[in-house]
């Protein structure tokens, strides 16, 4: 590990990562503009969603650090599903939960509660240890009480750091992280 100045003032697990070119804003169709047309939801609509959210690591999006790609993005509209699988910039990343956390939030807050969401590491890109207590960590998440004064210093201060309040009821009205 190298660098320095990371989220809690510590060294940074990648401190010179690999930075993207953005990939331009998707042309408005007017079929998009009429209102009075139904307007399903595809993968670039839920990749223009997800796509600016930060690091937690770095001044950068998650696009621009190549975490999340629009190919790996899927929905059925008419199934109501989503499904994202974002690549941590490193194999040992430690903030891959805190990402799938931030990517899940961004979702359940932008969706109709319709949908049924799948965030999940894409596969081989992640220490394989590691890789299953992400997930027990965010399922864990999921279901932590709602109210502030319940949660645990660890829930609180992820919670601060997403900027949710007490929003933990929105991921566990959808326990499927």
């Amino acid at each position: 590990m190298v660098g320095g100045g990371g989220v809690s003032g510590g060294l940074l697990e990648n401190a010179n990562p690999l930075i993207y070119q953005r990939s331009g804003e998707r042309p408005v169709t007017a079929g998009e503009e009429d209102e009075q047309v139904p307007d399903s939801i595809d993968a670039r609509e839920i990749f223009d969603l997800i796509r600016s959210i930060n690091d937690p690591e770095h001044p950068l999006t998650l696009e621009e650090l190549n975490v999340v790609e629009q190919v790996r993005v899927q929905v059925s509209d008419p199934e109501s599903t989503v499904a994202v699988a974002f690549t941590p910039t490193i194999p040992h990343c430690s903030m891959a939960t805190l990402i799938g956390l931030s990517i899940k939030v961004k979702l359940l807050r932008s969706l109709p509660q319709r949908f049924k969401m799948d965030v999940h590491i894409t596969p081989g890109t992640h220490a394989s240890e590691h890789a299953g207590k992400c997930g027990l960590v965010v399922r864990v998440l999921a279901r932590a009480p709602p109210k502030q004064s319940e949660a645990s210093p660890l829930h609180r201060s992820l919670w601060a750091r997403l900027g949710m309040g007490n929003c933990m009821s929105e991921i566990a009205r959808d326990s499927s992280v």
